[in-house]
């Protein structure tokens, strides 16, 4: 996940109802819960027979320094610091403050890194506390209200009579809810839009189904007056081919009515002969 630009007014005023508690120190951190400065007593058990091991010098001397530019408000040159002194050996108190020098550049994402550390190395209760409670706070400047509501839980699992946690665990709780609305809201808006596309997509299909039947109506109608007109004129092709009767001429009309006058008296002159014989039938007596 890339790293988002927070303005850090805002998210201060997100946490003023109850502000986060950024200590710095070598042996002591400091605090602004409630406004003050909190002192945290580190004690080192260590066995020292003459002096004390360079390393743990120089890695004092980069706590220093670090501390003083938290103090300034230069919080680069106090997470380099704070890096230097981590890279000697791990230490509890730089690693949480590393993550509050982080969290002030609007790195919220690595500070998130840097407060679960904390909170896993430590066996001090209060640091614990502390640095569960910064976690979840990143989360929610973070928008993870999910996870900040772990977090501030996991801080009251260990201080339960922590009154600025359950403060913020509380508003943490109220924007999870709204979170979880807006994103229930965009799921069926989601929903409805997908129903919407696919009603649409249904309709344009109903549509293109029925401009091919009709077009296709169409055409069987129009292959048919094709089948009909070409029927139409093979007929008429085949009435072209018949003989058709020729016309007479006035000499050849009556040439042909005298034939047949010529016909017709014959065929009367054979009648009156034979009415004219007699009856071979009848019997002379």
């Amino acid at each position: 996940m890339k790293n988002r630009n927070i303005d850090l007014k805002r998210i201060l005023s997100l946490r003023a109802i109850c502000p986060s508690r950024f200590k710095i120190g070598t042996s002591s951190l400091e605090g602004d819960k409630g406004g003050g400065i909190i002192k945290y007593i580190v004690l080192f058990l260590i066995t020292i027979v003459s002096v004390t091991p360079l390393s743990a010098q120089t890695q004092h001397k980069f706590l220093k320094k670090a501390d003083s530019a938290y103090e300034r408000g230069t919080y680069s040159t106090a997470e380099e610091n704070y890096r230097k002194a981590n890279e000697k050996s791990q230490n509890t108190n730089a690693t949480y403050n590393l993550g509050n020098a982080i969290f002030k550049q609007d790195r919220l994402e690595e500070a998130v890194e840097k407060y679960q550390s904390a909170a896993e190395m430590t066996n001090d209760p209060q640091l614990k506390s502390d640095a569960f409670h910064n976690l979840g706070n990143a989360h929610y400047g973070l928008e993870q209200f999910d996870k900040s509501v772990e977090a501030y839980k996991n801080a009251l699992r260990v201080d339960s009579k922590d009154l600025e946690t359950k403060k913020n665990l509380a508003m943490a709780q109220r924007q999870l809810r709204v979170q979880q609305q807006q994103q229930q809201q965009q799921q069926d808006q989601e929903k409805k839009e997908n129903e919407d596309q696919e009603n649409k997509e249904d309709q344009e299909q109903q549509q293109q189904e029925q401009q091919e039947n009709e077009e296709e109506k169409k055409d069987e109608e129009q292959e048919k007056e094709q089948q009909q007109e070409q029927e139409q004129e093979g007929k008429e092709e085949e009435q072209k081919e018949q003989p058709q009767p020729k016309d007479l001429s006035k000499q050849e009309a009556e040439k042909l009515l005298k034939i047949i006058e010529q016909e017709e008296q014959k065929v009367q002159e054979k009648l009156r002969r034979k009415q004219s014989q007699p009856n071979k039938s009848d019997k002379d007596w």
